[in-house]
């Protein structure tokens, strides 16, 4: 019994290790899967709100993880509504009042076009290897795949959600459901992929519910009607220029 205790105790570092190794390994991974030098995504959200359903129609140019312009195309009232990131900036032009908006400060906690996405969670870095450390706690299903469990500890200060929970497929590296909590435990969104489509080598997310689990109302069906890699972009898409043209 001695020596199986005392060989126990020489391996256990090594599992723990390895256990970390793989969850780290992992969760690069679905950043590899999920970030491009540029993309241009058209998507729809389907807004379930307490006072019933609006669509939001939009195309987003996107550079990196640091720059995106997205200009709103439907409905008539949001048609010609422009955002523009630029690294840690966010304005938005309403055609309306033909004003432009700096989003800093707590409005960056306010709703995106009445969605369960707020403007902070639009700002939020995308590299979750950079901002979360890891563990690999378990395995599970979600749309009949199977899951890694991954539970991520926020690594950095001033981070939106102090700690998250996602079912990464084996297979694809694609998150099909997320939790993300705050510094108390409580649950504060969650996002479920109800389906998937093969862009290019790479699986992403085609419809997507985003939960904002402290309002009511159905959440938030994003769905991706078309994406493209790693495709040239003008630089004038990324000026504040951009945003009154």
């Amino acid at each position: 019994m001695k020596k199986i205790m005392f060989f126990m105790i020489l391996i256990l570092p090594a599992l723990l290790f390895s256990q970390t190794e793989s969850a780290d390994e992992i969760l690069k991974r679905v950043d590899e899967n999920m970030l491009s030098d540029s993309k241009i995504i058209v998507f729809k959200m389907i807004i379930h709100g307490r006072r019933g359903e609006r669509t939001v129609e939009a195309k987003s140019w996107q550079r990196n993880t640091d720059d995106s312009f997205t200009e709103y195309l439907a409905p008539p009232r949001e048609k010609g509504t422009k955002m523009l990131k630029l690294g840690d900036q966010l304005w938005t032009y309403s055609p309306q009042t033909d004003r432009t908006i700096l989003i800093s400060g707590h409005m960056l906690r306010q709703s995106v076009m009445g969605s369960d996405l707020s403007y902070e969670d639009l700002m939020e870095d995308q590299r979750l290897h950079q901002l979360y450390q890891p563990t690999l706690i378990g395995e599970d299903t979600q749309l009949g795949r199977q899951c890694w469990l991954l539970e991520l500890s926020a690594s950095q200060k001033n981070i939106a959600y102090y700690s998250r929970k996602i079912w990464v497929d084996k297979e694809r590296f694609l998150p099909l459901r997320e939790e993300r909590y705050a510094k108390s435990g409580r649950l504060l969104k969650t996002t479920e992929v109800k389906e998937m489509m093969l862009s290019g080598d790479r699986w992403v997310a085609k419809k997507v519910v985003f939960k904002d689990e402290l309002k009511t109302g159905g959440g938030t069906e994003f769905t991706v009607e078309s994406i493209d890699f790693d495709v040239p972009i003008q630089d004038h898409f990324f000026s504040k220029a951009a945003l009154k043209k």
